[in-house]
């Protein structure tokens, strides 16, 4: 039984218990993706007698029709497994004119009754688009960043936490022995989450996100007061997308990517050669990058992963469209796509509060 989404539209009274699903992953990968897609067709063929229909490579295998059938033994061990057996890509269907109707045409040949859709805020901005133009669409928030409005977690936040934390740790030892600043670039293009919380978890002297500028001469003053008082070695951590406050250093031009997206990676550079040119203290630079991403989620994750994956099942299986499944108070709720995708979750700032009492 497949809706009208050729015509663009879908009629949820024609709606019958068994329903064929459709999943796809968008992004940049994430531990979690194939625990969420496992649950989603656990949830949908014992609780629905439903079947599941996985895009590959996110919106570019439904705008092309690439697809692979899903069920329960092609799910077996996935749940510790990082990455996607879908795929990823960061194509979106409003990007070339005539997607759209390819991807409804996609939907209709695949009898495809309900899209749950796992990305961060690029695909879910998507995902709530593509609702408003007729699609049945459930979201589930997936990014290592934490910065999904109106869920308290996304999952892979955690894991990369966890992959910080322990790097910050093991740095700190190298650090002492030499009696060198240590700079530690995390993941964090608009927010701070993991350098916030890897940096209090981990001891860190100080840590720069984007939702605050930071003044490099003031930064080098405190690095400096610590060092004459001792042998102290300090390690800063430094999210990808913090900025210095404009005209307290030159940093280069902002570059972007063929989605558009500004290409960041390697303050953490220009942050230390000013430290190490102002201080006079030997500075050294380790970029965590991908590596927070990749591997075996956390069983934090693999729980919220389940979580979300049965909650979206569900969601579709109800018609409840337009939704993203979302983590408040412990549990498993609903909110509204445009409002969860309406502005970024950024760093609270009693928690920032908090994190400067142990900065330098």
């Amino acid at each position: 039984m497949g809706l009208l989404i050729a015509l663009g539209v879908f009629d949820l009274e024609g709606l019958e218990a068994r329903m064929r699903l459709g999943v796809l992953t968008g992004g940049g990968d994430c531990p979690g993706l194939n625990a969420v897609i496992r649950a989603v067709v656990r949830r949908s063929s014992r609780r629905y007698d439903s079947t599941v229909v996985g895009f590959l490579d996110g919106w570019r295998g439904v705008i092309e029709n690439q697809a692979m059938e899903l069920d329960i033994e092609t799910c077996r061990g996935l749940l510790p497994r990082g990455g996607t057996i879908l795929g990823t890509s960061r194509i979106q269907p409003y990007s070339n004119p005539g997607d759209m109707d390819r991807v409804r045409a996609s939907l209709a040949a695949q009898s495809v009754d309900g899209l749950v859709v796992i990305g961060g805020e690029g695909t879910l901005s998507c995902a709530a688009q593509a609702f408003e133009d007729g699609l049945p669409v459930v979201g589930v928030p997936k990014t290592i960043d934490n910065d999904i409005a109106l869920t308290e977690a996304t999952f892979g936040f955690d894991t990369a936490l966890g992959i910080a934390t322990e790097a910050i740790d093991r740095l700190h030892t190298t650090a002492e022995s030499h009696d060198r600043i240590m700079v530690v670039e995390v993941m964090g293009r608009h927010v701070g989450h993991i350098a916030i919380r890897a940096g209090m978890a981990a001891g860190a002297t100080m840590t720069l996100i984007p939702e605050h500028p930071f003044d490099i001469a003031a930064v080098c003053e405190s690095l400096t007061r610590r060092h004459e008082h001792g042998k102290y070695a300090s390690i800063v951590v430094v999210a990808e997308g913090a900025k210095p406050i404009p005209g307290t250093m030159d940093i280069a031009p902002d570059e972007t990517d063929e989605y558009g997206h500004i290409r960041l990676g390697g303050i953490s550079n220009r942050i230390a050669a000013e430290i190490e040119r102002r201080t006079g203290y030997e500075t050294r630079v380790t970029i965590l990058g991908y590596i927070q991403r990749g591997g075996t989620p956390s069983p934090a994750d693999r729980v919220l992963s389940t979580r979300f994956g049965v909650a979206a099942a569900d969601a579709v299986h109800d018609g409840d469209f337009g939704q993203m499944v979302a983590l408040q108070q412990d549990r498993i709720v609903r909110v509204a796509l445009s409002d969860a995708t309406a502005e970024l979750k950024l760093v609270d700032d009693g928690l920032y509060d908090a994190a400067r009492e142990f900065f330098a």
